[in-house]
């Protein structure tokens, strides 16, 4: 068979793809034809019908053979009026191997090797239909209606892989290039990561977690366990998003807006990070804003239809009042307790949600909500309960933990990293009640490891160097109403203390009512008496 090829189709052009010399032992033959984000058309005809072309950036067509064929035909159009440019991979497969596709029930095409690929902001789906036992040239398919046993279909598995393309990469070249490097079974194997395997009784649809700007592409490997031997169905490919929008396209995902957001809230990480303990008010501010930022723009989401950019502003507002709150609070009552509790809550939010991150987040039992919030609520708690027991110290990590992460979120406004999605998966969890179902898993590439690094070694750097320079500190700074309060009564008690004999209104105000008194008795004049 020849080697990927790349092909160009003009426009009102039709490409005729000729292959020649078949061998006797192939019984079927599959053509896949990708596109970066362009229509082809690929038909069995010359004119295009229902059940004989098919449109999409994916496309493929299967052909089974019949006894004696040495020589099979196909035709590649541009449907759209505009010039495709794609690489095409012919695939053969003995009577042996599994026929993907050839139990089609749902799509056009009578045997389908296509895989259906549908996004959005949270999940991507991907549907196929099922596969059929093979058969050799000119016997008549296997029944696919048959009972359960192992001389049907029933016994065949489906592996689902994944690859992803290179970050940040949004290049057609490297996405032909990626693309030839996994169109058949055993590169796929090879370079590609197997997520999950269904058996034939299981639904054909696969639900994953969308990544923005990430190329990612899908295939399925149907496997016959009982005569060891596979086939692939085309895989497909996306970046969870428009090449063709002017608006939220893959060219314009850095929204200013955001960039700004998190910019500013990265800053104020670093801040928080070495000196957050230190200036008490200025961390609560932060932590205060987070907290409430955060909650409200779940509730703002979920109930309204606001533009994104309005949202965000509304969600930095509330952020503002939620952060004066949490300082008022503790101004005003003086209960550290209360206040490292919100602390307390961020950084147990974080730390589940990093457990989550990991491959412990794809396990089937977290499929289920409740489970899943049940145990990110225990972690969470968990954490609070640290805090309780060493206010100081859990306060001075959250401090660390938390405002690098700030940091590693102000680069990803700027550039790629999967780490943003350590909290965005949980995010996403909350706004989609389907999310539930998909499957979570984002590429760690060099720069992901950088960020890695550049978050330990912030965090870290922070929580001991706040922790060396508090150590000889109270542990908590006293509230400034609870200590005019507490002066206040002590003049009132002191009668030893000249203050007690003086007027309350600050030292500043007393120093400029002498100055004021002392010029005007040396000009002469009479000073009223001050009761």
């Amino acid at each position: 068979m020849p080697p990927p090829t790349n092909v160009n189709v003009h426009e009102n052009e039709t490409v005729q793809a000729v292959v020649s010399r078949i061998p006797l032992d192939v019984a079927f033959i599959t053509l896949q034809f990708h596109t970066q984000h362009s229509n082809a058309t690929l038909s069995y005809t010359r004119m295009p019908g229902l059940g004989l072309s098919l449109t999409a950036v994916d496309s493929g067509l299967l052909s089974p053979l019949i006894p004696g064929q040495t020589k099979l035909s196909w035709f590649l159009l541009a449907p759209d009026g505009d010039s495709v440019a794609g690489t095409g991979v012919i695939l053969p497969y003995t009577s042996s191997d599994p026929v993907p596709g050839a139990c089609n029930l749902e799509f056009d095409l009578d045997i389908d090797p296509n895989i259906y690929l549908h996004y959005n902001l949270f999940e991507t789906t991907i549907r196929f239909a099922p596969a059929n036992i093979g058969y050799s040239r000119g016997s008549n398919p296997p029944a696919c209606d048959t009972e359960v046993g192992e001389n049907a279909r029933w016994r065949l598995r489906y592996d689902i892989y994944q690859y992803f393309l290179p970050e940040s990469d949004l290049s057609e070249q490297s996405l032909i290039i990626s693309i030839q490097s996994v169109a058949n079974v055993q590169t796929m194997r090879e370079h590609g990561k197997r997520l999950m395997t269904l058996s034939s009784s299981d639904k054909t649809e696969v639900v994953f977690s969308s990544i923005p700007g990430q190329g990612v592409i899908y295939s399925v490997i149907v496997r016959d366990p009982v005569l060891n031997t596979s086939s692939s169905y085309i895989p497909v490919h996306t970046y969870a998003c428009s090449f063709s929008s002017t608006l939220d396209g893959c060219d314009t995902l850095g929204k200013i807006s955001t960039r700004i957001f998190f910019t500013i809230a990265g800053l104020a990480g670093l801040f928080v990070c070495f000196f957050g303990h230190r200036f008490f008010k200025c961390e609560l501010f932060c932590m205060g804003f987070g907290f409430a930022a955060f909650l409200f723009f779940i509730l703002i989401t979920r109930t309204t239809k606001l533009d994104y950019d309005i949202r965000l502003t509304l969600t930095a507002v509330i952020g503002v009042v939620g952060g004066v709150i949490l300082v008022m609070s503790w101004w005003r009552f003086g209960s550290v307790m209360s206040c490292v509790v919100t602390v307390g809550l961020m950084l147990g939010f974080l730390i589940s949600s990093i457990v989550f991150f990991t491959p412990v987040g794809d396990i089937q039992v977290f499929r289920s909500n409740v489970v899943f919030w049940v145990t990110f609520s225990c972690i969470v708690v968990v954490v609070l309960l640290f805090f309780v027991r060493w206010p100081r110290e859990g306060n001075i990590t959250t401090c660390g933990v938390a405002g690098a992460y700030a940091v590693v979120l102000a680069v990803n406004a700027y550039i790629y990293t999967s780490l943003s999605y350590i909290t965005l998966n949980i995010l996403k969890r909350f706004l989609n009640d389907n999310f539930s179902k998909a499957f979570t898993d984002v590429p760690f590439q060099d720069i992901d490891f950088i960020m890695i690094t550049v978050w330990v070694v912030l965090g870290v750097s922070g929580i001991v160097l706040q922790l060396y320079r508090e150590r000889t500190r109270p542990f908590f700074p006293p509230s400034p109403y609870l200590m005019w309060l507490q002066e206040r009564e002590r003049r009132k008690t002191n009668v030893l203390d000249p203050s007690h004999h003086t007027s309350s209104l600050p030292s500043r105000l007393l120093a400029r009512a002498r100055q004021l008194t002392g010029r005007r008795e040396s000009a002469g004049e009479r000073t009223p008496l001050l009761l």
